[in-house]
């Protein structure tokens, strides 16, 4: 019997999205890998929260490693795949503007190039 829950949505990194989260140290990469798997498995991940000032759907993955605090921004909303807009590290209590501005562009990008 088919069961659409266990088949999983690619993942696709918009513009440097891949290159920035392989940056992350490898607990962190780890820790992002396995909630971004829960993501593509249509598992709620842990310890998220949405971003719709981003844009609808828009999610953000909270990492906390020994190495730091880190962030991927993503949108799983449409049914091809699950997009990686964004990965950085924390360095301050607020998301700082360019990486939202980053974020917002990407997501636009996404949007525009689905049509």
């Amino acid at each position: 019997m088919y069961n659409w829950y266990s088949v999983r949505k690619p993942i696709r990194f918009v513009a440097n999205s891949l290159e920035e989260l392989q940056e992350f140290p490898q607990d962190a990469r780890r820790a992002a890998g396995y909630q971004l798997d829960r993501i593509q498995r249509r598992s709620e991940p842990e310890g998220w929260k949405p971003l719709a000032t981003i844009g609808p759907g828009v999610g953000e993955l909270r990492i906390r490693a020994f190495s730091g605090a880190f962030r991927v921004i993503y949108v799983a909303r449409f049914e091809e795949a699950v997009y990686v807009l964004h990965c950085f590290q924390k360095t301050t209590r607020k998301t700082a503007q360019p990486d939202l501005k980053t974020a917002r562009s990407r997501y636009r990008f996404v949007v525009r190039s689905r049509l």
